[in-house]
């Protein structure tokens, strides 16, 4: 398995300059059209995992609105939808898309949700762009060159003591999951300043590469929840991994500063965190 603290040498290649402005340029239509033409009566259009895991009609439009322009420039690359869009592709290239990152918070009319979009060039996620429009912020890293919001280079916060860490989470829609994670809460929250649910893994992720919090883990992420906002926390100088040893995956994703990681990690492996 890769080291999941492995640092690729940069891509000066044009060519994920390419990846770059498609991927931003696909997040803000998608972001405007979220933004702009959220109907006042939105509803439920499907369910997934639970009764509580919900699809909304702007989540299906959105997806398709991405995988449309950016197949319509790159007729060659591989899709993996969050809403259904799966194909392999020819070229190498695979976009990771989730076109709404909280869509609870969404349908209810909360301001943290986001668009998120990551391109992976033979399997390594090599751009990641991750736009929040209510917050008026776009992220964006290329693996490589440092992570950057709205235009500007941004780092992660300089770690303090576990005690005093600012952390994140999310908790899944499965009964079971979600009350494993409650006691992992439970036990965790003594340790830190305190704990923060914001409802978008992307976002989250983010905040840690900008320094809004020292640490951020979940259970239960797939990869269009964690693929562009992975890739900008790392690019920030955070550290992101799963359990000791391991990537980002479903089991258990971790980003967080390099002090608060070394503490957080051990202590949510500890606590369970990765299993139900």
């Amino acid at each position: 398995m890769p080291d999941p603290q492995y640092t690729a040498p940069p891509h000066t290649d044009p060519f994920y300059d390419e990846l770059l402005e498609l991927a931003l340029e696909a997040a803000g239509r998608a972001a405007t059209l979220l933004r702009d033409g959220r109907p006042a009566d939105l509803g439920v259009a499907a369910t997934k995992t639970s009764p509580i895991d919900v699809v909304t009609e702007m989540d299906l439009a959105s997806e398709k609105l991405i995988i449309d322009f950016i197949g319509e420039h790159r007729p060659t690359d591989g899709f993996l939808g969050e809403e259904g869009a799966g194909s392999t592709g020819t070229s190498g290239v695979r976009w990771v898309i989730d076109p709404v990152d909280g869509t609870v918070n969404y349908l209810y009319g909360l301001p943290s949700w986001a668009v998120s979009i990551a391109a992976e060039k033979d399997g390594e996620t090599v751009v990641g762009v991750v736009t929040a429009p209510m917050r008026g912020e776009t992220f964006q890293a290329v693996r490589g060159r440092g992570a950057h919001l709205n235009g500007e280079p941004i780092h992660h916060r300089p770690a303090p003591p576990l005690s005093q860490a600012l952390v994140g989470t999310g908790f899944g829609y499965l009964t079971e999951r979600r009350a494993a994670q409650a006691e992992v809460v439970r036990t965790l929250l003594p340790q830190v300043r305190d704990i923060r649910r914001g409802g978008s893994a992307a976002i989250d992720l983010c905040d840690v590469a900008c320094g809004r919090l020292d640490g951020y883990y979940e259970r239960g992420l797939n990869p269009w929840d964690l693929a562009a906002g992975v890739l900008i926390a790392s690019e920030a100088g955070a550290l992101t991994g799963g359990r000791p040893g391991h990537a980002p995956s479903h089991e258990l994703t971790l980003a967080a500063s390099p002090g608060v990681f070394a503490e957080l990690q051990p202590l949510l492996d500890d606590l369970g965190a990765w299993h139900d």
